[in-house]
């Protein structure tokens, strides 16, 4: 290899003219070329300094790469192809400048370099000269540049962008592409033809559909087409030819063999004849284009048809919702968006009572209930965003001034709502009346729940009475003369107080405890008017009311006087500074579907003050066994309940009416009386002077201390006592032919018979034996018919004249 050969220093004037002659070449001559490979520009071989210069002065895009590291060096029009890479791009690796397409170029420069010309009329490249990849065309050439002793030391390159060229060429085939796409797609049928012979040259799909497929293209008309034929057709191309004026057919049939061996089909076109012409002006050809007007022709008819029956159609509609507008007994109205109104149908005069002309030009707000408002003006902001209204319930003022609950549904058309509302009052009636049956029948479940609970704690609690009672008599039978009298009365009026509770516990439990019989409302509530008033202040007035012909009740008699004594001092207590009382009874018949849920015929009983009133949450307790709201001491709580206990009692039920504020009204509903007796036998009054009576008595008596004190005082009187705990103990003896002079026995005792049970097989056994029935709680008391009952608790001296007067029948009998 040669040494490298001597390089003649660069003249002052080059480099100037560098500085001054372009944009790059200033930057050439401003360029730290020290620190390149190439060294300063004085040292540049003469090769390079003479490419630079013919570079430089071109306005052809071009660029020089020079030596083993491949430096470039550009003129102005190549820095516009660099883009953003310029101007950093001077001075810098050819393949590094253009990394992004350095697998495409290294080919090409490596071919140059080693001495071989490329010449390239179009390269594809995807170039990042702009900040994103952007596909691009060149032509260009690369050329070797050697050095003095041959050796390739750099190329030069003369290149031309081409990439606008390509894109619109492209767009050019893409435009021809697309209108050969059209004209042969095209709903209208085109075709060309092509000298006076008019042949064929070329024609689209919807023509090919008119004319069947055939083989046209390169056929003269009257041999591709011989059934057009004496249609006008040909005679009037011939004439558009010649004269060279466009001809227009409108509607013109045709009759045409679409396929071969198929008689003639008529269609119908409209087409034009569009002479052709060449660059001189004569016609060379006839461009034709036109539609088959046949799915029009045959149809023009139908429409004909078509109209006259939607005509009739729409008759009939507009006279069926003329009929439904006035005949629906659904409101249905028109209004604006600001909530006039300005048509209304016949059923707003049917539900609302108010004629047409004084709804019209009315807003509908005016009829709203206040509490609807809110609601109504929502709705009509929505409809006034084209939402439609779906189920929307507000109240609407009759003409009466009554309030009807309407069901809406509207629609927003334009500027107007056309709404249909539909009376649904009584089904809110009818949802009311069963909300406040579901929660009266709930409070029935939950009283009688706590009625029973309350039984069983009375017939507990009057067992232990009476264990107390028989005890004090025991004691003052046997201590009489040893001071302890007072301590003995002081404890049986203790227990004559329990049993004052107890009874009313009993009262509240089940009705069977109770002794019912026929009984006259007025006569009753007359007969202790004089008593409720002396319950009552002298601030409050007493007012009685009855209406004539009031059934008769079948009840206990003293829970029912002791019902209205807790209604009356309920009311007392509730009006501090005096008031108004009022009771009133009448008759009603109450249909099944009463709310109540109880159905036939009632004494319908009402205590109302004009007192403070209850709360909502004080109402909705007032009926609970124990709830009070008067002071510790003051009352058990006992007393409304002892009234809701009398009327489930007697087939009926209660409820309260109250408004804080507003006085208070008790109603009980009380069933019709059937019977002319009481169905349970009562206790006969002894003689006042009894004749004391002896025998042998069994007693049945599952509380040992209740049982001892018993047969105690029955032994201290002269009867012999046979005890034992139950009635399945009992039985054997009455099957038995032991001595037995009556029987003494509880109802309530463990085992399989109860005292009930065992007073039917002592009749039926010993039919004549007296038999008197004790408890303190049953509810087995209404099938003990002709038996004597002696409640719990009882003084022994009672049960003495009892069993005495029993013994006495026995004797009579």
């Amino acid at each position: 290899m040669s040494s490298e050969p001597a390089v003649e220093p660069l003249p002052t004037s080059f480099l100037a003219g560098l500085a001054g002659s372009t944009a790059t070449g200033a930057m050439i001559q401003a360029h730290d070329w020290a620190s390149s490979p190439l060294g300063p520009p004085e040292t540049w071989p003469i090769q390079l300094r003479t490419l630079v210069s013919l570079m430089l002065g071109s306005q052809q895009p071009m660029f020089v790469v020079w030596g083993p590291a491949q430096i470039l060096l550009y003129n102005d029009p190549y820095g516009e192809i660099l883009g953003r890479k310029h101007p950093g791009a001077m001075g810098q690796p050819f393949l590094d400048v253009w990394s992004e397409i350095r697998d495409d170029l290294i080919p090409i420069v490596e071919q140059t370099y080693a001495g071989k010309p490329v010449q390239m009329d179009d390269i594809t490249l995807i170039m990042h000269r702009k900040g994103y990849a952007e596909e691009t065309h060149f032509a260009f050439s690369y050329t070797p540049v050697h050095d003095e002793d041959g050796m390739v030391c750099g190329l030069f390159c003369s290149c031309i962008e081409t990439t606008q060229e390509v894109f619109a060429k492209r767009r050019l085939v893409a435009e021809g592409e697309r209108l050969r796409e059209l004209f042969r797609q095209a709903p209208g049928f085109f075709y060309v033809w092509r000298g006076p012979e008019h042949v064929f040259e070329m024609a689209n799909d919807a023509y090919y559909q008119l004319i069947g497929r055939r083989d046209i293209i390169g056929k003269p008309a009257r041999e591709a087409l011989p059934e057009i034929e004496g249609q006008g057709f040909f005679d009037w191309a011939d004439q558009a030819y010649a004269s060279g004026k466009p001809h227009v057919g409108t509607g013109v049939p045709a009759r045409i063999q679409r396929e071969p061996g198929a008689p003639l089909e008529e269609r119908f076109v409209t087409f034009v004849f569009q002479p052709i012409r060449d660059a001189a002006g004569q016609v060379t050809g006839l461009f034709v284009q036109g539609n088959d007007v046949t799915e029009e022709k045959r149809t023009e008819q139908a429409l004909r048809e078509l109209n006259a029956t939607l005509e009739r159609r729409v008759a009939e509609r507009t006279a069926d919702r003329d009929r439904m507008w006035r005949l629906s007994t659904d409101i249905m109205l028109v209004h604006r968006h600001d909530a006039t109104i300005t048509a209304v149908n016949p059923a707003c005069s049917t539900v609302l009572g108010w004629p047409e002309q004084e709804l019209l030009g009315k807003s509908i707000l005016d009829l709203i209930h206040p509490d609807d408002l809110e609601t109504v003006r929502t709705e009509l902001r929505r409809q006034a965003e084209g939402k439609t209204t779906q189920h929307s319930m507000s109240r609407l003022r009759h003409k009466d001034g009554s309030y009807r609950w309407i069901s809406w549904t509207a629609v927003p058309d334009g500027g107007l709502v056309h709404a249909v509302g539909r009376d649904v009052t009584a089904e809110k009636e009818r949802e009311a009346a069963l909300q406040k049956a579901e929660e009266q029948l709930r409070q029935a479940q939950k009283l009688e729940a706590v009625g029973q609970l309350t039984g069983g704690v009375a017939h507990d609690f009057n067992n232990l009475l009476q264990a107390l009672s028989g005890c004090l008599t025991m004691i003052g039978l046997r201590a009489p003369d040893t001071g302890l009298q007072p301590l003995l009365d002081a404890g049986q009026q203790a227990v004559d107080r329990g049993a004052k509770l107890v009874q009313q516990l009993m009262a509240f439990a089940r009705r069977e405890s109770l002794r019912p019989e026929p009984l006259d409302v007025r006569d009753r509530v007359l007969s202790m008017s004089g008593l409720l008033e002396r319950a009552l202040r002298a601030d409050i007035h007493l007012a009685l009311d009855f209406a004539p012909g009031l059934w008769r009740i079948e009840v206990d008699p003293t829970q029912f006087e002791l019902a209205l004594i807790n209604m009356a001092v309920n009311a007392r207590d509730a009006m501090p500074e005096g008031g108004h009382l009022r009771i009133r009874a009448e008759n009603t018949v109450l249909k099944p579907d009463d709310p109540t849920g109880l159905e036939g015929e009632f004494v319908r009983l009402s205590v109302s003050d004009t007192g403070t009133g209850m709360p909502a949450e004080v109402k909705a307790k007032a009926f609970d066994p124990f709830f009070t709201t008067k002071e510790v001491g003051k009352g058990s709580g006992l007393g409304l309940a002892q009234v809701y206990g009398l009327t489930q009692q007697a087939g009926g039920t209660a409820w309260i009416e109250s408004t804080e504020g507003q006085g208070t009204s008790i109603i009980m509903l009380l069933r019709r009386s059937r019977s002319a007796a009481s169905c349970v036998e009562e206790a006969l009054p002894p003689p006042a002077e009894a004749t004391r009576r002896s025998g042998r008595v069994l007693l049945v008596e599952d509380d040992p201390i209740v049982a001892s004190t018993v047969a105690a005082a029955l032994r201290e009187t002269g009867y012999e006592v046979a005890h034992v705990a139950t009635a399945d103990d009992a039985l054997p003896l009455l099957i038995t032919e032991v001595r037995i002079d009556l029987l003494f026995s509880d109802i309530v005792m463990p085992g399989r018979l109860n005292g009930v049970d065992l007073a039917r097989e002592a009749r039926r056994l010993r039919p004549e034996l007296p038999i008197v029935l004790a408890t303190g709680y049953s509810e087995k008391v209404a099938q003990a018919e002709g038996i004597r009952i002696l409640s719990k608790p009882y003084r022994i001296d009672e049960l003495i004249q009892l069993l005495d007067a029993a013994s006495g029948e026995k004797e009579k009998g």
